[in-house]
Parts: C-alpha cells; structure tokens; sequence
C-alpha cells in the first residue's frame, strides 16, 4: 500500500486580507460604504438615499455608484438626522460595530434633546378602552396643546 500525502487547507496568499478586516487605499462605492459601516441599515436603503439626493460626497450630491476613498467627507440625511463624516478607511464588506466605527470620523451635530413632555393618551391600567367620551376630550386637549407657544 503507498501512501499518499496528506493534503492539507490550502494556505492564503501573506498579501491578501481577511474580508473582515477593513482594507487601506482604493475606492468603493457610496451605497455600499455607509451600509457596511452601519450608518443605513440595508443596501437598498443606502441606494435609495443615494437617488433621493439625500447622501453627499465632499458637497455634491451622488449617484449610488459614486467611488468614495479615504478622506471624503459624506454627509447623510437619514431617519430625521444629518450625518458628516470623515471617510478614514474603505471597507467593502459589512463588518461589526467596533470595526465599522473605526473606519470613519463622526462630525455630525448632536441629536436634538428629546421633550421632557409627558406623552398625551396615556391611561392608568385597568382602566379599559376609553369611550366616545374621553376619546374626544383627549383629543381635546391635544389641540391645546399643539396651540401653545413653543409646543
């Protein structure tokens, strides 16, 4: 009986990455970008932010293929927020939060504080559906409310 090798994995190039790491240099496109470092939640999103003209590249505003490298600054508006960032690495592939954030510079103005009011309609428990009755003095009192200077 001869024995034949063993055949072992075959061992990666030294000059190739893993497709987690993020990779230095070249361009990718702008859907693609701000979907794998998580500022969108799906590709067709990002696209589609892309055509609504909702997603600039160094001021312009661009097609989803647009190439975006290190450097370019992308500003987004997205889910009722304005995002400026910093492009410092180009990933292709969507990759985990702690990675992802290190691939860009934050710029972005601070969210708007939230209202301190207490939500309207709220009810106790137990109480029920409410009737026709307190349906309409809700209702009531939330056109006060929208009425009031700074509300």
């Amino acid at each position: 009986m001869t024995s034949q090798p063993d055949k072992a994995a075959p061992q990666r190039p030294a000059t190739q990455r893993p497709a987690t790491q993020p990779q230095e240099g070249g361009s990718v496109r702008v859907d693609a970008w701000i979907w794998s470092v998580r500022l969108i939640k799906t590709r067709s999103a990002a696209a589609t932010a892309c055509r609504g003209g909702h997603v600039r590249v160094n001021g312009d505003r661009v097609k989803p293929a647009h190439a975006v490298k290190a450097g370019d600054e992308v500003r987004l508006r997205y889910a009722g927020r304005d995002r400026v960032v910093v492009v410092k690495r180009v990933i292709r592939k969507r990759v985990g939060a702690p990675v992802a954030v290190e691939c860009y510079v934050d710029n972005s103005p601070p969210p708007p504080p939230r209202e301190a009011a207490a939500p309207a309609g709220v009810r106790d428990p137990g109480t029920g559906r409410p009737t026709k009755r307190d349906r309409r003095e809700m209702e009531r009192l939330r056109a006060l409310n929208s009425r009031l200077p700074g509300a």
